[in-house]
């Protein structure tokens, strides 16, 4: 597994028929203990409901259609997972509770 941000996502109208209602995300590879992007994007489909901005693991090559979702579908990266926290010699490198937190800002901002 491979552990990225989700970034954005791919709108397709005209689409192999297998692809049909399978949402496709934009993912930048991170480092774990940074979460610095590595410049490094692949395009996976979603198994998860994964969103912009969220911490995910995803698969690629033939583990990418080893999913309920992509299972026989042409996939060749597919988002797994989205990411709680990470955890780096006993210190946490990422919570998605405490990031969550962050954005919406001080208690009573509007």
């Amino acid at each position: 597994m491979i552990l990225g941000r989700v970034t954005g996502s791919v709108v397709s109208t005209h689409k192999e028929k297998l692809l049909e209602g399978v949402k496709v995300l934009i993912v930048e590879k991170i480092d774990p203990k940074s979460l610095a992007g590595t410049g490094d994007y692949v395009m996976a489909l979603d198994a998860v409901g994964a969103g912009e901005g969220e911490v995910v693991f995803y698969v690629s090559g033939s583990s990418a259609r080893m999913t309920e979702v992509t299972n026989g579908r042409p996939a060749d990266a597919t988002i797994t997972a989205i990411v709680e926290t990470i955890n780096i010699d006993g210190k946490t490198t990422y919570s998605k509770d405490r990031e969550a937190a962050d954005a919406a800002g001080p208690k009573g901002s509007p």
